[in-house]
């Protein structure tokens, strides 16, 4: 849990060595610490070049002061931004000057996002959308983290709040106030139908969050099939760089091997099996049970066989691709194959990955990107769901019993953006930050 009355420091930018080095600060300490650097605090926003020194007035670095009076900061609070050149000994340098300041120390991983979302400047998801954004690798990952980020997933749930509150104040007013001409005589026609409306509309909402965890965690494609059938190959092939052994010997995979492709945008998480057969020999054996276990899990299996030997009597899913490797050599199986490609000569591979984004986008096709994307949206938006439904379930209950409903479904939403009862989840969030952010 981070303290308002420590100031922190932390390098915000890339790994050194760099051409460029920023240094962030933020607390109350901060205009004494500048000044104590630099001679002064420059004006508010302005980038001021200033010599960085120690206070026995050694020359660290010369580089720009940047300083955001509180509350007008990223986090709040005073924060300073100090930036110099990017070396080693330079940063670690300026870090020894700073360690030495009362009340200042380095920041925790992500203290700067939880103390911008103690202090009102973010909310829960937007500070997930910016940790999701800084780790981006694809652009469909860019763009649904910044659309988290920049508050547009927080607006559709602080819509749906603002309506579960007038319904809940509208029903308070028809429990403490019936007689009372300007209130309603009746609740039913324009709470219980809006009710039933955002059911409607968040049921929807939970069904982008399949599209909205391929995006972000990637399309999980397994490459299966027999021993020697190519599996190896084909991984190398797509990768397009040599991940996986290939040699002539069954067997020779025993583990599950992953690389991720950046396919059409999208992120494609490609695994690599152990051939598929009865064997006695232990290791092989576990290799199987574990290609067996990711092939359960895999959102598109793609089950290939030599077409060079006679085809197997295997059982495919119905969903599944199956694929005939080794074109090149003489037709031996008499099967029907979705595709036929040559590793060897790089035949089919751009049919194949093709097929593979054709199959990603019939499970990511969101009309936008302002969509759940993690099972802590999922939990705590089926939580909300389920009240509300319950709410409606039986229009015979008790007004009060059912406003309780509304309120329940209230609080679940207040905790997918933070607003409500998160405390025992700001560690394990802000954990995944990296330092300095």
């Amino acid at each position: 849990m981070s303290s308002s009355n420590e100031t922190i420091f932390a390098l915000s930018s890339g790994p050194v060595p760099a051409g460029l080095a920023v240094v962030r600060i933020s607390g109350e300490e901060v205009p004494a610490v500048v000044t104590a650097l630099v001679g002064d605090v420059p004006p508010a926003r302005q980038a001021a070049l200033r010599s960085i020194r120690t206070r026995n007035g050694l020359v660290i670095d010369t580089g720009l002061i940047l300083f955001f009076p509180a509350p007008h900061s990223f986090t709040g609070e005073n924060v300073a931004e100090l930036h110099l050149h990017g070396g080693r000994a330079v940063v670690d340098a300026l870090h020894r000057e700073l360690a030495q300041f009362r009340n200042l120390r380095a920041a925790a991983p992500g203290e700067f996002s939880r103390r911008a979302f103690e202090n009102g400047k973010l909310d829960l998801i937007e500070a997930e959308g910016l940790a999701d954004l800084i780790a981006a690798e694809t652009e469909m990952q860019r763009r649904l983290a910044v659309e988290q980020s920049s508050g547009g997933l927080s607006s559709i749930y602080y819509g749906w709040s603002d309506r579960l509150t007038r319904a809940r104040a509208l029903i308070e007013a028809e429990l403490d106030f019936p007689d009372e001409e300007d209130v309603p005589g009746s609740v039913s026609d324009q709470v219980w139908a809006d009710v039933a409306s955002l059911v409607n509309e968040l049921k929807n909402h939970l069904e982008q969050l399949e599209a909205g965890e391929i995006i972000r965690d990637g399309f999980k494609v397994v490459i299966a099939g027999r021993p020697n059938a190519g599996k190896s190959s084909l991984m190398n092939a797509l990768a397009m760089r040599d991940v996986a052994i290939v040699t002539d010997i069954a067997g020779t995979t025993r583990d599950v091997l992953h690389v991720d492709l950046s396919m059409d945008g999208y992120l494609v998480r490609l695994y690599d099996t152990a051939g598929l057969r009865e064997t006695d020999e232990i290791v092989e054996r576990e290799g199987i049970r574990r290609a067996e276990k990711i092939i359960a899990e895999a959102d598109l299996v793609i089950f290939i066989e030599d077409v060079s030997i006679e085809s197997g009597a295997e059982e495919l899913a119905d969903d599944a691709v199956l694929v005939g490797t080794k074109s090149d050599l003489p037709r031996q199986s008499a099967r029907a194959y979705d595709l036929l490609i040559s590793t060897t000569h790089a035949t089919g591979l751009d049919a194949l990955r093709a097929l593979i984004v054709e199959r990603l986008k019939t499970k990511v096709h969101p009309q936008s990107m302002a969509i759940p994307s993690r099972a802590r949206h999922k939990e705590t938006l089926t939580q909300a769901l389920a009240a509300l439904r319950t709410s409606l379930h039986d229009s015979h209950r008790g007004l009060d019993l059912r406003a309780e409903d509304l309120r329940v479904a209230s609080d679940a939403l207040g905790r997918v953006t933070g607003r409500v009862d998160v405390e025992n989840l700001l560690d394990v969030i802000f954990g995944e930050f990296c330092i300095g952010k």
